[in-house]
């Protein structure tokens, strides 16, 4: 027992510092929580599924329960008035937004979201390989008013699907969101028809090859060496649906393969690369807070989508990384033709994941239109696969065989994960302001691309953007990173520039 003359018995941890604390082991249980999720996409045996649907709903219970603390409000409410430095009250201020809305959610709705969604996995694996929509429809369902009384628990005054845009992107706002996607769609599918009645023939040196997933995979990894992944803090690995999950000490990236597309594997791996670059430039001494988080999933995209596309498709790209193709996949050409073939335009491809820079936009606008509709309860699960057909036709002037290549072919509703759909295009127009931004401040860097140097580029975007963690509301990232607010002008003349160059159009 302490005494009068342990002067240290009268010392306590000042609020801030019981409240970071707090925040961290919140925190840190989240991230375990994440591991046992990606070892069920990645490695887990097929049976572990009941088990692991359980230790998932007790972590994301327990991290929830943390948030909701009497405790925390008292803090929060404290803290909120008092001599805070501008780093610590970026801290109270986002912990406060999630402690608002999660403070309203019961605790047994999120350990039977989780439960769901971790049963939903699965369930959603067997119905895609079986190519049968209908064993999934039942779970689809429960989900869909799961996460209706999540919003509803929130804010039952509010649109629902708003409430849920809000998990991913708080602060630009559905409203920004469909004024983006509408803009994307008003201006891309003029320039995609124009493309469709052009004449150019673009090359394709892959095309009638086969090759394997050994090949596939020292390419990928080559590419993640070009890149300067930090294998000492992550790992690749193959996954259904390409991902990239963790933390500042462990990003993990997983790729697929196509015997037919190596493109596919690389641009996912790149797309994975860039979350996972952006993951590890989070400063290490704010692990745990939100100092040491991302800026939610529109910035999260904008990094992936920069080095995909702003990177891993321009000429100045393949011109340095050419001979990796020759040396794991024995495909030898001009650097101008695996350039072309990067950005060759698909209107015709079902797929999300393996669409082109510019088609990918209308498969956004498809989940997002259908996602809505099914939280305001203005379609039935029955009529996805319908209304899914009908809009790839209408959008894209292509109609899927299967639901395998339909509606079964995204994870993001087996997670949950509405109002997750939109944060890909805002993240795409967000990388062409960013990189343009990134050119004003550097440069030109088609010779650092063209070298296979990017340092330059990874450390203005450490400095802009990933060392800041979540310290600054969305559009106050932006302004501070590109000295304007968002906007997609620089995506669309990018966009209009380059693929009326490549198709002569």
């Amino acid at each position: 027992m302490a005494t009068e003359a342990d002067p240290a018995a009268d010392e306590t941890p000042d609020t801030y510092e019981q409240f970071r604390s707090h925040v961290e082991q919140m925190n840190y249980v989240g991230d375990a929580a994440g591991v046992l999720q990606w070892d069920q996409e990645v490695m887990m045996p097929d049976e572990g599924t009941a088990g692991r649907s359980k230790q998932l709903g007790a972590l994301r219970t327990l991290s929830h329960e943390l948030l909701t603390e009497d405790d925390v409000s008292e803090w929060l409410d404290e803290l909120e008035g008092s001599d805070l430095d501008p780093q610590q009250q970026a801290v109270v201020r986002e912990v406060r937004r999630k402690h608002d809305r999660a403070v309203k959610v019961p605790s047994d709705l999120v350990q039977r979201i989780s439960e769901a969604t971790s049963n939903a996995l699965p369930v959603w694996k067997e119905a895609k390989a079986d190519d049968d929509f209908d064993a999934f429809a039942d779970t689809l369902e429960e989900l869909i008013e799961l996460k209706r009384e999540y919003a509803a628990a929130i804010d039952p005054d509010r649109d629902p699907y708003e409430v849920l845009f809000e998990e991913y992107e708080p602060y630009l706002g559905l409203d920004t969101a469909e004024e983006a996607l509408e803009n994307l769609r008003d201006e891309l599918v003029p320039l995609i028809e124009d493309i469709k009645d052009s004449d150019a023939t673009l090359a394709d040196p892959f095309a009638g090859g086969s090759y394997d997933d050994d090949a596939q995979d020292a390419l990928v990894r080559s590419a993640l060496d070009y890149l300067g992944y930090d294998w000492d803090r992550g790992r690749l690995d193959t996954a259904p649906h390409p991902f990239s999950s963790g933390t500042q000490f462990d990003a993990r990236v997983t790729t697929r393969f196509d015997p037919e597309d190596p493109l596919g594997a690389l641009g996912s791996t790149i797309h994975e690369f860039g979350h996972a670059t952006y993951t590890l430039g989070l400063p290490d001494e704010h692990y745990g807070t939100p100092l040491g988080e991302s800026r939610d999933l529109s910035v999260h995209e904008s990094q992936s989508r920069l080095w995909e596309n702003h990177v891993g498709r321009s000429l100045p790209f393949w011109e340095g990384f050419a001979p990796n193709v020759a040396e794991t996949l024995g495909v030898e050409a001009p650097a101008g033709e695996f350039y072309e073939a990067a950005n060759t335009v698909h209107p015709e491809n079902l797929i999300r994941v393996e669409a082109d820079e510019l088609t990918y936009h209308m498969h956004i606008v498809l989940r997002f239109e259908i996602e809505r509709d099914l939280i305001h309860g203005d379609l039935d699960v029955s009529e996805v696969p319908q209304v899914w057909n009908d809009k790839m036709a209408e959008y894209l002037g292509v109609r899927p065989d299967t639901d395998a290549e339909g509606c079964l072919q995204d994870i993001h509703w087996c997670h949950g994960s509405f109002g997750y759909f939109p944060t890909y295009s805002l993240g795409s127009v967000l990388a062409a302001q960013l990189f343009a931004a990134a050119e004003d401040d550097l440069g030109s860097l088609d010779e650092h691309l063209r070298a296979g140097e990017f340092d330059a580029l990874h450390e203005w975007l450490t400095d802009t953007v990933h060392s800041h963690g979540a310290r600054y509301e969305t559009d106050d990232l932006i302004e501070e990173a590109t000295g304007e607010s968002f906007t997609a002008d620089y995506f669309l003349d990018y966009a209009d520039a380059k693929y009326r160059d490549l198709y002569d159009c």
